[in-house]
């Protein structure tokens, strides 16, 4: 509503004066202000805030009249009383100087302003006004209390006297009534003589009068409060009667809300007290308190001291309350707190030290409210020090805070949009997103996905940047649109705002005229004739109706009350205007749909039609009178409306479900009367016409029925007139804000499926619940409210200590105001079900499923009701959980919600949640069935708490396999960590929960990365589901020896089970693209376990199925021949690329690691980590291979004469050959520089790259294709070769063969597997047959290996110490040659010499393999 804004401001004043100021009052027009001294009254002007006039009392007159104490103004401005210590009365008069004025602004040349504008000066400087003292009031005893009361001064004596005195003939029309002979009763319909006050020494302490009830307020000195009204015109002591309230004996201080009917008592225990007078029987009746409560003000609730002042806005919207230790505080008119001084950066400087409380001796509301202007009682103790060491202006205790506020509070037809507007003295606040994005109609506006910053407040979701909202939740800051200088400097203070439904212009009004401004040209328009803006007065706010602005006004010229439309394409002139006449004037305008409805001072209502007529060139909108209802039978005064609405909303919700067309109807006008919601439903109870013929704005529109009181102590009402059949609960509801009551909502009840209603079901139910922030606008569809929320920021730090006592930036922070949003969909839920309405939530619910938050509202929900019934005290006879339970098993979220609310709850309450929910076990294994995997893994963290170790391990197994075979890495990697942790009995704390939890998280198993784990091995009852192909014999018992990755612990031992397990199955399955993403993803050591699953798992059994598994898995196409190859001179040839060439097999572990994961590269190293039963000399070397590759930094590739860079060992002559052998080497990145190929050439090149397949599946087949070479698996290799169709890597294989030690039956199954190749690929697939053409010697060469069926030889471990150094070296030149097949061999007959060298490498190579796997064995 209001929210402060920067830093106060200190006033400097130019006199010379040691006194201090102790009182400040502005006039009733809020252009001035007075400040009084001890012996000195001093005239400001407000903006600028300069002093106009000083008036010093003489040393004589001030020892008689004693200090002077208070001030009031008259009405009209004219006069000002002063009472003093004394008891007298110094009447002021201030004459103004006509056409004098004390500044004039200085304009830079050549800018705009022209001195001839009407009204030119006053606005623009101070006028010059005199002080003279008029008459002096002796009242003989001293004076507690002024009150200026139309056209008398009322004053209050010590010696319980009430004064009447006239401005005008002061001491004639003087009247003294004794407070004893005024009667007391606690209502007026007691006896009539009610009892007098009884005490001698009673007298009024403070009392302030209130037109709209007429009477004043008044506090008396015993501490008790009420109120007195005269009887009758006649101001007499027999016509004067009070009424108690009864409840209050320490009153200090009274204010009164003139446009509610509100009196607010301050209390000596720090509280304010609201009282109302009931207007059946006269008598005071409470309506709410403000006070500090303990939870949010713990240190200071209770010692605030009393009530010292209470100021209400000029609009009457908010409160200000001070105490005597001082501190601001700032409440909406029913109690909604907005602001306290008390606490946070206010109360604490930024290294923690306590400050003081500003404490305040006196206060008054600036023009609209945009000003508080506060005298510091803090400051008297330094004035004298600092008046010595400076004889520079006087920077007295005069502080002004800067406010702003919620356009609602002075323009209530705001409340049927969906943007929250603020406004300030001289600037607009907006949450309307880019203008950009708003271009379509609300209601036809595509989610636009962007992220919603975490808000503050203890319902803000953080899982709200899913779909993201409409732009009006946008981002945080606000749109900030300066008011235009030219039109504020002759028409300050703005008085009215209003925007347009697609958050794209903006209108606002000051003192006269208007001007509007478009977010999307970011251009101000104002009226051209200056004239015609300063004889137009706006009286009852405007809206935007399309593309028009409708505004109630008053002609100063002709002295006439108007409704005027201006089109806002238009220049703006009253030439384009439309105006009509109208009778009174007007006070309030809202716009419905195409209806205009006007509130007026003569207390009717008023509808006019609209319509857009499309005639010449700009388009015009007429107005119609529809009706005029008169409502004076029921408002007592016209200033008590606050808002008038005119709404579709019905009692009958039957009618809109048989006849859809009426629900769009202007059924019913809502009217707040000072807080009361009064509803008047158009009468159907009469014959209905029928008639579809006649002009609608001929047709005889409906009656009004007699009000009906809907709710007290509203404070905003929302309503829309959109319509939407899947949301009807929510757009068919009317939202209200009741200040500290929280927020209603009167909703529509519907029957499921258009049954007929139940005769016991009422049409519509009003149901309150709280939310955090103050509401200023409904998200009607996303179930969101709008607010804004002061923040604060210390700067104290940025000044040194010396001087930091009177800097305002060290004593106060700096203060902001943040947009911010709440969701209120789970306390209408859980009304509804405490309401036994389950039926009706459930509806409601559905058509809010596909909400982005709706997961998060399940989960308040249920959170809430959780918290509150788990640590009730007392037990609970109807407890809603179970319900709640029910309610959320019928969506699909279910399982979600249940285990985030769980996590985000103590350890304490989760029996009493899972009582009502279901078994944790039961809902993980539902999990399970339901593919939901991380939701699996939170419940996981659930049962490690709640069960032993046992089941946490059965159900973490089940999981594992399942993440496993889904191929969630992520997920896998926590599960390991987490059995680990089982097993090293970690599992008696219950883990630290994270913070948030998104669905995409990693289930929640974060926390197990940084742990320390010690070792317990305990596998108790490994269950049946496991599926072990083994059965592991483990002992249990906790371990003194930590765990690490040398230690073969039982526990690594039977994740390893599970791991090689799964790498058998899809290596079985060939899967070879899963199992390197496999091995990448969890750091397996797919190397040492292919050695020993050489002969088993790692055979090829069917060559042919394993080729076109691979082609489809990589998606690498299948080889074909070209009519025109055959005399092609690349016949049979592969051009390599050359980034083949430069690959460099660490990156290309990452491709797997990166293939199909969310998450980043897989930082655990290729290490033996998760393997623990390779011998440590094993490990060493495969450690020392694994990371060869890393030196390897630069690849050279040999230039061709020709350019046509082909494979090694293809079927090109042997010239070519040789000359690529002896030929130029350069770097590779050159090597298309000097490109010269023939037309068939560059047909065959093309072929040859379209049979080829993507660039990140060739990288993957040669990291598998080195891995394999590696483990000795040739079959593999054998079957890649065929794929890549590289002879070179065929060549490796059978060069590899040809020695000794190979097993026979590894040939034999290669020989076997190559001649089904061939048979298939002459049946199916001619495309490989050139190459296998190519690689026919070779394949002779094996059938003769077989044939001999060499044994290997008997194999003799080698002395464990010298592994790695006898075979790390050609370890590494083998594997450079194999990868990268850069050996100069084009066929079986190459050199002797490299190859007896090679076979020697190779052997060794195998043998340290094959003692490697000899060596393992399982326990």
């Amino acid at each position: 509503m209001y929210f402060l804004s920067g830093w106060p401001k200190r006033l400097s004043c130019p006199l010379e004066s040691l006194e201090r100021p102790l009182h400040i009052q502005t006039d009733p027009q809020r252009a001035f202000f007075a400040v009084l001294f001890p012996s000195q009254l001093s005239i400001w002007y407000c903006r600028p805030s300069v002093l106009i006039v000083s008036y010093k009392e003489l040393t004589k007159a001030a020892s008689q009249f004693g200090p002077y104490k208070q001030a009031e103004w008259r009405p009209d401005s004219t006069m000002i009383a002063v009472s003093t210590a004394n008891g007298y009365i110094l009447f002021f008069e201030i004459p103004s100087a006509r056409d004098k004025y004390l500044y004039e602004p200085i304009y830079p040349k050549g800018s705009p302003h022209l001195k001839g504008t009407p009204h030119y000066k006053e606005e623009q400087c101070a006028p010059s006004l005199n002080l003279e003292m008029k008459k002096v009031l002796d009242l003989q005893a001293s004076i507690t209390s002024l009150q200026s009361m139309l056209e008398d001064l009322l004053v209050a004596t010590a010696d319980g006297f009430l004064h009447l005195i006239h401005w005008d003939g002061m001491t004639n029309g003087r009247k003294a009534i004794n407070l004893c002979t005024v009667p007391f009763s606690v209502d007026l319909q007691s006896s009539r003589a009610g009892s007098l006050l009884g005490f001698e020494d009673v007298y009024i302490r403070d009392m302030e009068y209130c037109a709209t009830l007429d009477g004043f307020a008044v506090v008396f000195n015993d501490g008790r409060v009420g109120f007195i009204t005269p009887m009758s015109s006649r101001f007499t002591a027999e016509q004067l009667h009070g009424v108690w309230a009864q409840d209050v004996v320490d009153g200090t201080c009274v204010a009164v809300n003139n446009k509610y009917r509100l009196m607010a008592f301050g209390c000596a225990n720090g509280s304010v007290q609201v009282y109302t007078i009931d207007t059946t029987t006269g008598a005071m009746q409470f309506s709410h308190k403000l006070e500090l409560t303990p939870k949010q003000y713990p240190d200071i609730w209770n010692k605030t001291g009393p009530v010292k002042l209470i100021r209400w806005s000029p609009d009457s919207c908010v409160v200000m309350v001070t105490w005597e230790c001082g501190g601001l505080s700032l409440w909406s008119v029913f109690g909604a707190q907005l602001i306290c001084t008390l606490g946070g950066d206010f109360a604490y400087q930024s290294d923690g030290a306590k400050k003081d409380p500003l404490k305040i001796c006196s206060m008054t509301w600036g023009s609209e409210g945009y000003h508080l202007w506060v005298i510091d009682g803090n400051s008297s103790s330094n004035m004298k020090s600092e008046r010595n060491s400076n004889n520079e202006a006087q920077s007295f205790g005069i502080l002004q805070f800067q406010f702003i506020k919620s356009a609602l509070t002075v323009n209530p037809c705001m409340s049927n949009q969906e943007q929250v507007l603020l406004q300030g003295e001289d600037r607009l606040y907006l949450n309307c997103g880019d203008a950009a994005q708003t271009q379509s109609p609300r209601n036809t506006l595509a989610h636009s996905e962007h992220s919603h910053s975490r808000e503050r407040g203890p319902f803000s979701g953080g899982s709200l940047d899913s779909q993201g909202l409409s732009t009006l939740l946008g981002h945080r800051h606000w749109h900030v649109v300066q008011i235009h200088s030219t039109y504020l400097e002759s028409n300050w203070p703005i008085r009215f705002s209003a925007i347009d439904k697609l958050g794209q212009n903006v209108a606002v009004v000051g003192k006269f005229g208007f001007a509007h401004y478009s977010l999307l040209t970011k251009k101000w328009k104002l009226f051209g004739n200056i004239t015609q803006e300063q004889t137009m007065m706006v009286t009852g706010g405007l809206a935007w109706w399309n593309d028009f602005i409708v505004l109630a006004c008053y002609n100063l010229n002709d002295h006439q009350e108007e409704l005027r439309i201006y089109l806002r394409t238009s220049n703006l002139d009253n030439a384009f205007a439309h105006i009509t006449k109208v009778q009174a004037n007007t006070l309030l305008l809202s716009v419905f749909r195409d209806i205009v409805i006007l509130f007026r001072a003569d207390c009717s209502i008023c509808l006019y039609s609209i319509e857009r007529r499309s005639e010449g060139l700009n388009p015009t909108a007429s107005i119609q009178i529809l009706q005029e209802v008169s409502m004076s039978r029921y408002i007592p005064h016209p200033f008590l409306v606050v808002s008038v609405t005119l709404t579709s909303v019905r009692t009958e919700t039957g009618i809109t479900l048989k006849m859809p067309q009426q629900a769009c109807e202007a059924e019913s006008i809502m009217l707040n009367l000072a807080g009361q919601l009064i509803m008047l439903q158009r009468d159907r109870s009469g014959p209905q016409i029928r008639d579809k013929d006649n002009n609608p704005n001929q047709r005889k529109h409906l009656p009004f029925c007699a009000p009906v009181v809907l709710a007290q102590s509203v404070e905003n009402v929302w309503t829309t007139c959109r319509i939407n059949k899947q949301k009807r609960h929510l757009l068919e509801a009317l939202w209200l804000s009741c200040g500290g009551a929280g927020m209603k909502v009167w909703l529509p009840l519907f029957p499921r499926d258009h049954r007929k209603p139940h005769s016991f079901l009422s049409r519509r139910i009003m149901l309150p619940f709280h939310i955090n922030i103050y509401p200023l606008a409904v998200l009607f569809e996303d179930a969101l409210v709008l607010g804004a929320v002061n923040d604060t920021v210390l700067y104290d730090c940025l000044y040194t200590q010396t001087s930091a006592r009177e800097h305002l930036e060290v004593l106060f922070p700096f203060s902001i105001v943040e947009r911010t949003s709440q969701i209120y969909l789970h306390h209408i839920l859980r009304q509804l079900l405490v309401r036994n309405l389950g039926e009706q939530a459930l509806l409601l619910a559905h058509s809010c499923a596909t909400l982005p938050y709706f997961p998060h509202v399940l989960e308040l929900m249920l959170h809430e009701v959780l918290e509150e019934e788990a640590t009730s005290r007392e037990p609970i006879p109807d407890p809603l959980l179970p319900t709640v339970a029910k309610f959320i098993t019928e969506f699909p979220l279910f399982l979600q919600t249940v285990v985030h609310c769980a996590r985000k709850t103590e350890y304490a309450l989760w029996n009493y949640l899972f009582a009502a929910v279901g078994n944790p076990k039961d809902l993980f294994e539902e999990c399970l069935m339901a593919q939901d995997l991380d939701t699996a893994a939170s419940y996981l963290i659930i049962l490690q708490n709640m069960e032993v170790p046992a089941v946490s391990r059965q159900h973490a197994t089940l999981l594992f396999n399942t993440a496993l075979e889904q191929g969630k890495w992520d997920l896998c990697r926590h599960m390991i960590r987490f059995l680990k942790a089982i097993g090293s009995g970690e599992t008696e704390t219950p883990p630290a929960t994270p913070t948030t939890q998104e669905p995409s998280s990693s289930g929640g198993f974060e926390f197990f990365r940084h742990r320390s784990i010690s070792l317990s091995q305990s596998a108790e009852n490994l269950h049946s589901k496991f599926n072990l192909t083994k059965t592991l014999s483990m002992p249990s018992g906790p371990s003194v020896k930590r765990w690490s990755k040398d230690s073969d612990c039982a526990e690594n031992m039977y994740i390893d089970m599970m791991l090689w397990r799964h790498a058998r199955r899809l290596l079985e399955e060939i899967k070879l693209k899963d199992l390197g993403c496999f091995a990448a993803q969890l750091g397996f050591e797919l190397i040492g376990w292919l050695c020993k699953e050489r002969a088993r798992a790692a055979r090829v059994e069917d060559f042919v199925c394993a080729l076109k598994k691979l082609h489809n898995d990589f998606l690498w196409p299948f080889p074909v021949i070209p009519a025109s190859s055959i005399n092609s001179p690349f016949k049979n040839g592969k051009c390599k690329t050359a980034v083949g060439e430069q690959l460099l097999k660490s990156q290309s572990a990452d491709t797997f690691v990166n293939m199909e994961m969310d998450t980043g590269i897989s930082t655990t190293p290729r290490s033996r980590s998760w393997l623990g039963t390779i011998s440590s000399s094993q490990r060493e070397m495969d450690t020392v291979s694994s990371h060869g590759p890393h030196m390897q930094d630069a690849f050279l590739s040999p230039l061709l004469s020709k350019g046509d860079e082909c494979s090694i060992g293809s079927a090109t002559d042997l010239t070519e050959t040789s000359s690529m052998v002896d030929g130029d080497w350069t770097i590779v990145d050159e090597n298309f520089s000097s490109l010269s190929l023939t037309q068939s050439e560059l047909e065959q090149l093309s072929l040859e790259l379209a049979s080829k397949g993507p660039h990140k599946s060739q990288v993957q087949l040669r990291y598998l294709l080195h891995i394999f070479m590696e483990a000795g698996c040739l079959d593999w290799c054998v079957v890649i070769g065929l794929i890549l169709r590289e002879s070179s890597v065929i060549n490796q294989v059978f060069s590899i063969m040809q020695s000794s030690d190979i097993d026979g039956e590894i040939c034999q199954n290669i020989k076997t597997g190559l001649d089904a190749v061939d048979k298939w690929a002459s049946t199916d697939c001619p495309g490989y047959k050139p190459f296998l053409s190519i690689i026919k010697p070779q394949i002779q060469k094996l059938n003769e290996i077989v044939e001999e069926q060499v044994q290997p030889e008997a194999f003799q471990p080698v002395n464990p110490s010298k592994v790695p150094e006898q075979a790390n070296p050609r370890a590494e030149e083998n594997r450079t040659s194999s990868s990268h097949g850069t050996n100069p061999q084009s066929d079986a007959g190459s050199s002797n010499a490299s190859r007896h060298e090679e076979d020697k490498a190779k052997t060794e190579d195998e043998d340290s393999f094959q003692e490697g796997s000899y060596d393992c064995v399982v326990s």
